[in-house]
C-alpha cells in the first residue's frame, strides 16, 4: 500500500513538470523504458535498491545506465531523486502509474481483448466502437489470444468484463445442469 502511495506522489510531480514543460509522452516513454530495464534486469533493481551496498557505488552505478540510455536531463534528475531519497525500488510502480494518469489526461481508456482466433481489423474496430461509447471515451484495445475460450470474445474495460466466449456460455450451461435450472 505504501509503495503505491509514494508512487502516485512522484508520477503526479513528474506529470505536473511534463504539462508545464509540454513533454508528457517523452517522460512516460523514458519511464517505461527504465521499468523495462528493470524488469528484464531485476538483479540491476535489487543492486540499486540494496543499502548493503555503498550508496556512492549505487549511485555510481545508476548513473552509467542513466548515461548510456541518453534520457532527458529531467527524467535523469527524477531517477537520481529516487535514489537519493531511497526510493528506486519504486520506480516500475512510479512508471505504471505515469501511464495510468497520462492516459486519464488524454481521455484514454485501456481495454484488454481476448479471442480464441485472431480477429479480423472489421471486428476489432467494432469492439473498439462499442467499448468506447461505454467507457465515453477514447478506447486503446490490446489483443490477446487464448484458444481456451474456444470462441467468442472476453474484454476487460476497468474492472468491467465482458464476457462473450464460448467457454463461459458452456461452463454456465453446465452449472444450470447440475443446479437443475432446466425447464
Amino acid at each position: 500500500m505504501t509503495s503505491l502511495i509514494v508512487a502516485k506522489r512522484y508520477a503526479r510531480a513528474l506529470l505536473e513538470i511534463g504539462k508545464q514543460d509540454g513533454k508528457l509522452d517523452q517522460y512516460g516513454q523514458e519511464l517505461a523504458g527504465l521499468a523495462g530495464l528493470f524488469t528484464a534486469s531485476p538483479e540491476l533493481e535489487q543492486v540499486l535498491a540494496n543499502p548493503a551496498i555503498e550508496f556512492a557505488e549505487r549511485s555510481k552505478l545508476l548513473g552509467v545506465f542513466l548515461d548510456k540510455l541518453g534520457l532527458s536531463l529531467m527524467v535523469v534528475n527524477f531517477f537520481r531523486l529516487l535514489m537519493d531519497r531511497g526510493r528506486i525500488a519504486a520506480g516500475k510502480d512510479i512508471s505504471a502509474v505515469y501511464s495510468r494518469l497520462l492516459d486519464q489526461e488524454k481521455g484514454i481508456t485501456r481495454a484488454e481483448v481476448v479471442s480464441a482466433a485472431p480477429l479480423k481489423d472489421q471486428e476489432v474496430a467494432r469492439i473498439k466502437q462499442v467499448l468506447a461509447k461505454m467507457a465515453g471515451s477514447e478506447v486503446v484495445v490490446e489483443l490477446k489470444e487464448d484458444a481456451s475460450l474456444i470462441g467468442g470474445v472476453r474484454a476487460r474495460i476497468g474492472d468491467l468484463v465482458l464476457d462473450g466466449s464460448l467457454k463461459s456460455q458452456l461452463d454456465a450451461l453446465k452449472d444450470s445442469l447440475r443446479r437443475g435450472d432446466y425447464a
